[in-house]
């Protein structure tokens, strides 16, 4: 499988011909979504989900069952097909299962929204806004970096706790290069699972 990061929590999978984007935001490429076969959303937060593009793209989109996803004035909402924590669905010919529940809290208990993370062939698990560790091993995972709902110990935990073969930065587009390279030092050095940074449109 060909995992192709994009700005901030947008990524794209392709195997055998396939390709499944998952978080395009308003902050990620369009390239990401080209001759994509089905996308999935975490969260209805805009850094993860560009309504408008995924309303012109006439492709199947899976989020969460109460994720409020409306259009913008005189256009319509995105059409998706809802689904809750637990589910088992196909999506682009990708198996896919929906883990945890609600996005992590920020103050407050703010925000409340549904979020759910997704292991894509029981392989590849992209959390969203949250570090809901999966009840089923994964050889990859996307660890968020950084977000005014986390710190640092928060994602070597994290990626201690679900114990991946490899794991690649996602969320992070709100970093610069100072603060990048120090998250990456210490999830370098703290993790064994043999973490890797991958810039927007790199691939592994």
């Amino acid at each position: 499988m060909r995992i192709t990061k994009y700005t901030h929590a947008c990524v794209r999978l392709e195997q055998d011909g396939r390709v499944l984007v998952i978080d395009p935001g308003t902050w990620s490429e369009p390239a990401a979504l080209a001759g994509a076969d089905a996308v999935l959303v975490t969260h209805e937060h805009a850094d993860h989900v560009d309504v408008l593009r995924l309303a012109g793209l006439g492709v199947p989109v899976h989020a969460p069952a109460e994720a409020h996803l409306p259009g913008l004035p005189g256009l319509p909402g995105l059409e998706v097909t809802r689904v809750s924590s637990g589910a088992r669905f196909e999506a682009g010919g990708f198996r896919v299962r929906a883990v945890g529940g609600r996005h992590a809290s920020i103050y407050g208990g703010q925000p409340d929204c549904a979020n759910l993370g997704y292991v894509i062939e029981d392989e590849v698990y992209h959390p969203g806004d949250a570090l809901h560790v999966p009840d089923q091993p994964v050889g990859t995972l996307l660890v968020p970096v950084q977000g005014s709902w986390m710190k640092t110990a928060e994602a070597i935990d994290f990626v201690r706790a679900v114990a991946p073969r490899r794991a690649f930065a996602i969320h992070d587009a709100q970093l610069n290069e100072r603060g990048l390279s120090s998250v990456n030092g210490w999830l370098t050095e703290e993790t064994d699972c043999g973490y890797r940074y991958l810039r927007p449109g790199e691939s592994a």
